[in-house]
């Protein structure tokens, strides 16, 4: 059996299903064996665990997660890889292939049906375009995971982990904080991958929270008046959140929980912490309750 993290493995496979590389699909496939041990033994699988992959490419990664795992979801939109996945992965009878778009489909209804509903362990080279959306998905969407491994462009990985105060700050640093704790395993060069990307990247774990570090009335709501906090960034929290339709609520209901607060009504969202956003979320859910 030919592992294809091995560069000249890679290649031979490529030539001979004579594959083009897709631009819109954020191609770039692993060539090195180390980063592919150092990615599966950060994700810390046994036997009885399931691997949710996301783009699995031809395979390369999926190869070594279906030696650690009980079984492997393997889901990849490019309908070229299929076949391909089909070959690279034949010596494996615990793998799924699954010709989808990650972002359309109900993964807590696969997750339930491949593995009884018991949390899953995502590991993934994820295309850089849309790491955003599929990790703020996995979160929202309460999928039940035990972590998250996945190889990120290095400015993702470094907003993934970034406190208040910080340009990086957003959103994304605060459902992360929210969900799971963060650490980066390691930063991965350009020449690790073919074709090579223009960026740094950067392997790192989530360790998805038991109970969230924040507790609050609706958890939907406070990830509402966060995405209004940071549309734009360079608006106030007073602007952001009394323009923002979805939140309902009134210019005076905002600058009332920003006095309750007690903090000034020209303070921008990147000043505030996770703790704070919970407790404006919850002091302005009851305004617009009453």
């Amino acid at each position: 059996m030919a592992y294809l993290g091995n560069p000249g493995n890679t290649i031979e496979v490529l030539q001979k299903y004579n594959f083009n590389f897709q631009k819109k699909f954020g191609q770039n496939f692993l060539i090195d064996d180390h980063i592919l041990e150092k990615i599966v033994d950060s994700a810390e699988l046994t036997k009885d665990d399931c691997v949710l992959e996301i783009g699995p490419g031809i395979g390369t990664m999926t190869q070594y997660l279906a030696e650690r795992a009980g079984s492997v979801i393997a889901v990849e939109i490019d309908k070229a890889l299929i076949p391909i996945l089909k070959d690279t992965l034949s010596d494996y009878d615990n793998v799924t292939i699954l010709n989808e778009d990650i972002l359309k489909v109900d993964i807590a209804a696969l997750v339930e049906e491949k593995n009884g509903g018991r949390p899953v362990k995502v590991v993934a080279n994820l295309p850089y375009y849309i790491t955003t959306p599929i990790v703020m998905g996995l979160f929202e969407s309460h999928v039940p995971l035990d972590s998250i491994t996945i190889m990120v462009q290095k400015e993702v990985a470094e907003r993934m982990q970034v406190g208040p105060g910080t340009k990086d700050y957003g959103a994304l640093s605060l459902a992360v904080a929210f969900y799971s704790k963060a650490e980066v395993v390691t930063i991965v060069s350009p020449n690790c991958f073919i074709p090579k990307p223009n960026v740094a990247s950067a392997v790192i774990r989530l360790k998805v929270h038991g109970e969230p570090p924040v507790t609050v009335k609706d958890e939907a709501f406070l990830f509402q008046v966060i995405h209004a906090s940071f549309r734009q960034r360079r608006k106030t929290l007073m602007n952001g959140l009394s323009n923002a339709p979805e939140l309902r609520v009134s210019k005076q209901a905002v600058s009332e929980a920003l006095q309750e607060m007690g903090v000034s009504e020209s303070i921008r969202g990147e000043t505030f912490t996770l703790e704070d956003f919970g407790r404006l979320s919850d002091i302005l859910l009851e305004k617009r309750e009453k």
